[in-house]
């Protein structure tokens, strides 16, 4: 496969930092006219065309690959795979966006796969994966090839300071993630969640910071029509920590009866949120089939965030489908062009325009959202 050409970086909408090109070309691969390119299922490999489909039209992202910005970050120590997975991903969607691509073409995945494979051996061989599992890996790899940290510190032992505020504890939590985890995939997709737990006897609050890739939220029906918020609803929700599953309070240092709650402490500028329609202990029921109502513009996730300041909005910009059954189903993607706007449907090797109305369906099972410039600043 031929290597991501070099272009002239523009600022991105999703990521701050440019990138400066060594080519003298002003004509760039990425524009309204390309990356409407269908991949070939190889044997069962729709749940990785629709989420590689999802991530070529995630503009921050498909700029830092294919305008080969990455190339400067390999990690060449740490890094299991040297940068053979990212130079592989970025071969791919620099081919996906090749200049004059005849849009009727499929392309072959074989090259990706046998690095991903290589990475996350559970995806070798050509049986059926789940899209969100199989984003969570290629992320993950993506991440450790350009991992800033070239040399695996210290474990810190000691706790956080109680005596720090909230918003002091978060950063000393986030700075300490960094130490470990710091690249450019991860400035672009990881956030921080801030998870509460209060005593019932003595109304201490133990507080701690993690940060998250995804956002798995709970549907609260199983059939029928609920919307976005009823499940990010239900994933905040309040939760009484009694009998058995009483921690142990840090004040107290008894066993007490608490209450556990979550927030939105930092909000990552690409965010996905993963519907959950399996549960894994009750595949047999099969799924959730309920058509999830989301927005495609302005997701207000203020409700959510630890900062009463905070005003995050969301805009729509791919999702991952799910049809059939727990055992036999079939992937796609509805993706909307970084550079048009416009919506399309990605199945396999068929692209096709789809319009903004269809997006929302019973089938969508990953979403993507990028974090509006408006609001870019948090």
């Amino acid at each position: 496969e031929s290597s991501p050409p070099r272009r002239h970086a523009s600022t991105t909408s999703c990521s701050s930092t440019t990138t400066t090109s060594s080519s003298s070309s002003s004509t760039s691969v990425l524009s309204e006219n390309n990356g409407l390119v269908g991949l070939r299922n190889i044997g069962n490999t729709c749940f990785m065309n629709s989420v590689t489909q999802c991530l070529s039209n995630t503009r921050c992202l498909l700029e830092y690959l294919v305008r080969d910005g990455y190339s400067s970050d390999i990690n060449n120590t740490i890094s299991t795979m040297k940068g053979d997975l990212i130079r592989a991903f970025a071969s791919l969607l620099s081919d996906m966006w090749n200049e004059g691509s005849d849009n009727s073409r499929a392309l072959n995945t074989g090259p990706f796969k046998s690095q991903i494979q290589r990475f996350a051996p559970v995806f070798s061989g050509y049986q059926q994966h789940d899209a969100q599992e199989f984003l969570r890996k290629l992320l993950e790899g993506l991440h450790e090839d350009v991992n800033r940290v070239s040399a695996k510190p210290k474990p810190i032992t000691e706790d956080i300071d109680d005596d720090l505020d909230d918003n002091q504890k978060a950063m000393e939590s986030w700075k300490r993630y960094l130490r470990y985890d710091d690249s450019k995939i991860v400035d672009m997709f990881v956030g921080q969640l801030k998870s509460c737990l209060q005593c019932s006897v003595c109304g201490h609050c133990s507080v701690t910071f993690d940060p998250f890739w995804d956002l798995s939220l709970p549907i609260p029906s199983k059939s029928g029509q609920v919307r976005l918020a009823q499940c990010l609803d239900l994933f905040t929700k309040e939760e009484v920590l009694d009998g058995d599953e009483r921690p142990t309070c840090s004040k107290c240092k008894e066993r007490r009866k608490m209450t556990k709650s979550f927030c939105i402490q930092k909000f990552p500028k690409v965010l996905v949120l993963h519907l959950k329609r399996f549960s894994p202990l009750e595949r047999w029921r099969g799924k959730l089939s309920c058509t999830v109502e989301f927005p495609l513009e302005g997701l207000n996730l203020s409700k959510y965030a630890a900062s009463s300041s905070a005003s995050p909005y969301y805009n729509l910009i791919g999702v991952a489908n799910h049809s059939g059954t727990t055992y036999s189903g079939h992937y796609t993607a509805y993706c909307k062009h970084p550079y048009s706007g416009t919506w399309h449907e990605y199945n396999d090797s068929r692209v096709s325009n789809i319009s903004p109305g269809r997006v929302c369906s019973p089938e969508a099972y990953v979403l993507f959202y990028e974090l509006s410039s408006a609001s870019s600043k948090l």
